[in-house]
């Protein structure tokens, strides 16, 4: 069984989102992001599925099965893992010319805690702010990996859910990375009181 791995990008004062739930930590940037890039190759190994809630999916969907991602080191692995996106808005999931994606209409938490049992694998979650509320309220959760992106956003949408508060992180690592990025990884501890 591996676990979940909720993977974010957040601005310094600690923003996943903009305050229209849109994502712009990058917009503008053209600095090199290689070193991250290969980290995150290399943790992508252990994976064994990538969830997404539906405008995550929207957004993954529109560049990386695209040839607009072809010189990213990341795209063979991204497309060709299997993708599960938790919808009721969607009635197809397509992934370009790859295998389209496994939609999920239904009780999204019951489903991936079958997955989690099912699959030797980790399962990893890149944004889905909706999702990932419902996957930290469930006690689903194992790993955070933050990437601090040098930027502030000044409001938006934080990573982690309201009502969330007391929950305890054992950190993990930190890593710093090209273009000034930090990645921090802590161990999601559920039944610490």
């Amino acid at each position: 069984m591996g676990e979940l791995v909720v993977h974010q990008f957040v601005s310094v004062d600690g923003f996943a989102a903009d305050d229209d739930e849109g994502f712009s930590l990058f917009a503008g940037d053209d600095g090199s992001t290689d070193e991250l890039d290969h980290e995150t190759l290399a943790r992508l190994e252990g994976v064994d599925a990538i969830l997404l809630g539906a405008n995550t999916y929207r957004m993954f969907a529109a560049y990386w099965p695209t040839p607009e991602s072809d010189a990213e080191i990341l795209a063979p692995r991204i497309n060709e893992l299997p993708k599960i996106v938790f919808s009721t808005s969607l009635s197809e999931a397509p992934w370009g010319p790859h295998d389209p994606a496994l939609l999920v209409a239904d009780d999204a938490i019951e489903a991936i805690r079958r997955l989690k049992l099912d699959l030797p694998g980790d399962l990893i979650v890149w944004g889905s702010l909706s999702l990932t509320d419902a996957l930290f309220s469930a006690g689903l959760v194992d790993v955070v990996r933050l990437v601090v992106v040098p930027r502030v956003l000044g409001s938006g949408r934080t990573a982690f859910p309201a009502g969330l508060s007391g929950a305890r992180l054992r950190h993990a690592r930190t890593a710093t990375f090209d273009a000034g990025l930090v990645v921090t990884e802590y161990r999601y501890e559920r039944n610490a009181g």
